[in-house]
């Protein structure tokens, strides 16, 4: 992984969205430790906020864009069927080289790193973008206080090269439960609600559900990729799970047992969880806010609507 890129679109106030709520600021941070969530503008599409983190990546990295061999988005808010969101950010860089979406929702970004290995290790590309991009909030119904206080927009990216030496990205540790996918879905369905008096399609979740489900599941997915990859505690400067909100995040880390020298990413309380573009932000962050430095390892987890999971450790960026 040679360089991480972000955009943030600007921050709302946890206030605000109480107010909407007819809730308390207090009662928002309580339940979802956001503080403030990035909201999109009518101007900042998905391809916008997309190419604008690739950029920044391309730039940390000091590559020109032409040495990409593909593009991989992961988003699950593309407005469009088709086109794909990746072929067009591929444009907006001058590119005509292999470019496809992965839609996995808050696990997506996690997939797409493996499929960028894989592509990598298998001969095929040298340099491959990707990308999480998602505007979660044109999903959100915004008097919906399962879904309205936590989730927000933006777009995170990183570069991945091939190496001579030892593989930066590691093994992946991935699966699903399809059979509660029902616990956070859109409903009604897209292509249902296209009548004059069908209800707007929303976003929903059972958060209880996918609580119980997160709690019983990700603590057990960090352990294999730990053991996957063959590091330790010793070996991890972050650990960087889905910045699903700040409750769960830290149920996570205490059934894990972190080490009080791990940073655990808390990107979710200025940002908001961003699905397929939380993990990416989220690493980000702690490299913007010095909290970690490049060289060592960070673990990251994707896990969310599917009920779907992915995860690798991977060593954090060195500057340019």
């Amino acid at each position: 992984m040679a360089a991480i890129g972000a955009y943030r679109p600007v921050r709302e106030d946890a206030g605000r969205v109480a107010e909407r709520l007819g809730a308390t600021r207090d009662w928002v941070l309580s339940r979802t430790g956001v503080e403030t969530r990035c909201v999109a503008g009518p101007d900042e599409s998905v391809v916008d906020m997309a190419g604008l983190a690739a950029r920044e990546a391309l730039a940390a990295a000091a590559v020109p864009a032409d040495a990409v061999d593909a593009v991989l988005v992961a988003t699950s808010t593309n407005p469009q069927p088709c086109p794909a969101v990746a072929p067009q950010v591929a444009a907006g860089l001058g590119l005509r080289v292999a470019a496809f979406d992965i839609n996995i929702a808050c696990a997506g970004f996690c997939h797409a790193l493996h499929v960028a290995r894989s592509l990598i290790g298998a001969g095929g590309c040298a340099t491959v973008l990707v990308v999480g991009a998602d505007r979660m909030l044109d999903l959100v119904d915004p008097v919906d206080r399962a879904t309205a206080p936590v989730f927000a927009d933006g777009a995170g990216a990183v570069l991945v090269t091939a190496t001579d030496g030892p593989p930066g990205v590691g093994p992946v540790v991935w699966g699903s439960d399809g059979a509660r996918a029902s616990a956070l879905e859109v409903r009604p369905p897209l292509f249902a609600a296209l009548g004059p008096l069908s209800p707007t399609p929303a976003l929903r979740m059972d958060g209880l559900a996918v609580t119980r489900w997160a709690c019983s599941t990700v603590p057990a997915v960090v352990r294999d990729i730990m053991s996957a990859t063959g590091i330790g505690w010793d070996d991890v400067a972050a650990l960087v799970p889905h910045q699903a909100n700040g409750r769960l995040i830290r149920r996570i880390a205490t059934r894990l047992d972190v080490p009080d020298g791990v940073v655990v990413a808390d990107d979710v309380r200025f940002t908001g969880n961003t699905s397929s573009a939380s993990v990416p932000l989220a690493l980000h962050g702690l490299l913007a806010d010095g909290r970690i430095r490049g060289g060592r390892w960070a673990v990251l987890v994707g896990f969310g609507s599917g009920l779907a999971y992915a995860g690798q450790a991977v060593r954090i960026p060195e500057p340019p």
